[in-house]
């Protein structure tokens, strides 16, 4: 039996900026990755779309209760 589980609010906003990120690598960088091969985009360091990616991954980890990246 399989359940359908909805996503939660930190796991949409990742789908969305994930989308986001992969359109922009793709259409605007023709690339699959932010560092493929090892050769980062000329905006690896820089890019807030790249940032925007990073802290919704860690917000769907952690479900906004906040903290540090202590692993």
């Amino acid at each position: 039996m399989s359940k359908n589980i909805e996503k939660d609010k930190w796991e949409k906003n990742l789908e969305e900026v994930k989308m986001e990120l992969n359109n922009c690598q793709k259409s605007l960088h023709n690339k699959l990755s932010c560092q493929p091969n090892g050769v980062y985009c000329e905006s690896f360091f820089d890019c807030e779309l790249r940032k925007k990616y990073v802290l919704a991954v860690y917000e769907s980890m952690n479900k906004g209760s906040g903290g540090g990246f202590e692993f």
